[in-house]
C-alpha cells in the first residue's frame, strides 16, 4: 500500500507565545496520523519582541526535521472549528505540518550579495541553492521585504530550474519598528531569503489572483525606454488614458483617480487575453508635457497592455473566476494549501474578514490552509515568476502517485 501525503494546520489566537505554541502543537499532532516531515510557521508581528523565542519553544514540544517560516502583518490558518481565519494586527500563530512520503527536501538561506550575475551559467545558481534541476523542484520562498536580491533570485531560479513552480511572500513587520523575522530550521534571520526545494512525489499548482478588472481595449507599446511608456499605438499614452477615463461611468472615473494599474500581457502570441494573462504593475506617474507615463516595471516596444482598475468587487470577481477555472480543470486530489496575501487586501479591502480564504474554501473544501499577509507576494504569471502587490497567491499541494 502506497503511503499518502498528509497536511494539517492549526491557528492560535492566544496572547501568550508559550500558550499559542502549545495550542498549535497539540492540534497538529492530534490530527496528523503520521511522522512530520515539513513545517511552515507564520507568526504575527504582534509578537515582534518574541521572534527569537519562537523556534526554541517549538523545539521543546515538537521535532520538525525541516522548517521555514516568517513574520507577517497577519496570519492565516484553521481555527478549532475547522474554518479558515485571516487574523490581522492581533497576536496569532499559524503552524502547517506535512507528512511527505517520497519527497526530497532541501532548505537554504541566501543574501542578495551572494547571488550570481544574471548572465551566469545555470550551474552557478544550482551551486548556490544546492539542489539539482532534475527531478523538477518546487520552491517556497520567504524573503525580507528589503532584499535587493529577490527579483534576481526569481529570474535565476526560472533560468536554472526550468519547469519548476515558485511561490512565497515577503515578510512584514509591525508598524512601530518594521522589524521582521524569517526562520530556517533552528535559525532566526533578519535579512535575506529563506527557501525550501521540494522534489519527488509532490506537485504544486498555483492560483495567482491579482485583483483587477480591465477597462478599455488592449494597446501596443510603440515606443518606450526602461519603465517609461512614450507611445501607445503611436500616440502619447496620456492622451489615450484621458480619452479612456472620459468614457467611463462616474463610479469608475472616481476609482481611476486612486486605483489605476497597468496590465502587461505576458504572452505575445495569445490573441484573446483573460484574467491571469496580465502582470499587474503600478502606474507611478505621468509627464503632462510629453504625455508619457512611468510604470513599476520595464517595458519594450511591441508589448501589449491594458489599463486595469482595482476594487473589492474586481478582486472578488477575479479570484472567483480563477477558482472556477481551477476547479473545472483539476482533479480533487489536493491534500494541503498555502496562501500568501497582500497587506492591502483582507478586511481593509473587502470590509469583512476572511473573504479570500473562505472563497478558496468554498471551491476547495476541507483543505488545510495556512499562510500570512505579506509585503509582496511571489508567484508565477505567464511562465515566469514575479513579486506582486495587492495579490492573493495560493499553492495547492498534491502527490504525483
Amino acid at each position: 500500500m502506497v503511503e499518502k501525503m498528509q497536511w494539517t494546520n492549526a491557528l492560535s489566537t492566544r496572547p501568550s507565545l508559550e500558550a499559542a505554541v502549545a495550542e498549535v502543537v497539540e492540534r497538529v499532532t492530534s490530527s496528523l496520523n503520521a511522522p512530520i516531515d515539513l513545517g511552515l510557521v507564520f507568526i504575527s508581528s504582534a509578537f515582534t519582541s518574541e521572534y527569537s523565542r519562537l523556534l526554541p519553544l517549538l523545539q521543546e514540544k515538537l521535532s520538525i526535521p525541516v522548517l521555514i517560516g516568517c513574520s507577517g502583518g497577519g496570519v492565516i490558518g484553521m481555527n478549532r472549528e475547522g474554518q479558515t481565519q485571516e487574523l490581522e494586527s492581533e497576536p496569532s500563530l499559524s503552524l502547517t505540518v506535512a507528512h511527505l512520503p517520497g519527497v526530497e527536501m532541501q532548505t537554504f538561506h541566501v543574501l542578495g550579495e551572494e547571488l550570481p550575475d544574471l548572465d551566469s551559467s545555470p550551474d552557478r545558481w544550482v551551486d548556490l541553492i544546492g539542489v539539482p534541476p532534475t527531478p523538477t523542484q518546487q520552491f517556497i520562498l520567504l524573503s525580507d521585504p528589503f532584499s535587493s536580491g529577490i527579483n534576481n533570485l526569481l529570474q535565476g531560479l526560472d533560468f536554472a530550474y526550468p519547469g519548476s513552480v515558485i511561490i512565497g511572500g515577503q515578510a512584514s513587520g509591525s508598524s512601530v519598528n518594521g522589524q521582521i523575522g524569517i526562520f530556517c530550521n533552528n535559525r532566526l534571520h533578519r535579512t535575506g531569503i529563506v527557501g525550501i526545494a521540494l522534489s519527488g512525489n509532490i506537485k504544486m499548482e498555483t492560483i495567482v489572483a491579482q485583483g483587477c478588472r480591465p477597462i478599455g481595449k488592449t494597446y501596443q507599446v510603440t515606443k518606450g525606454e526602461r519603465n517609461i511608456i512614450l507611445e501607445l499605438d503611436d500616440q502619447p499614452p496620456l492622451t489615450i488614458l484621458r480619452d479612456l477615463i472620459a468614457g467611463l461611468d462616474e463610479q469608475d472615473r472616481t476609482l481611476a483617480q486612486q486605483s489605476l494599474s497597468i496590465g502587461l500581457a505576458m504572452d505575445e502570441f495569445k490573441l484573446t487575453l483573460q484574467p491571469g494573462d496580465f502582470l499587474i504593475r503600478s502606474l507611478l506617474g505621468v509627464d503632462p508635457t510629453m504625455g508619457a507615463m512611468a510604470i513599476g516595471d520595464r517595458v519594450r516596444p511591441g508589448q501589449r497592455l491594458q489599463f486595469h482598475l482595482r476594487d473589492s468587487q474586481a478582486s472578488a470577481e477575479d479570484l472567483e473566476w480563477l477558482l472556477q477555472e481551477y476547479s473545472n480543470q483539476s482533479q480533487p486530489s489536493a491534500t494541503g494549501a498555502l496562501m500568501f496575501s497582500c497587506l492591502g487586501r483582507g478586511e481593509g479591502l473587502y470590509g469583512k474578514p476572511n473573504f479570500d480564504s473562505q472563497l478558496f474554501g468554498r471551491y476547495l473544501p476541507d483543505l488545510p490552509l495556512g499562510g500570512l499577509f505579506c509585503q509582496g507576494e511571489i508567484g508565477p504569471v505567464g511562465g515566469s515568476t514575479y513579486v506582486h502587490t495587492y495579490t492573493s497567491i495560493f499553492g495547492i499541494f498534491k502527490g504525483k502517485d
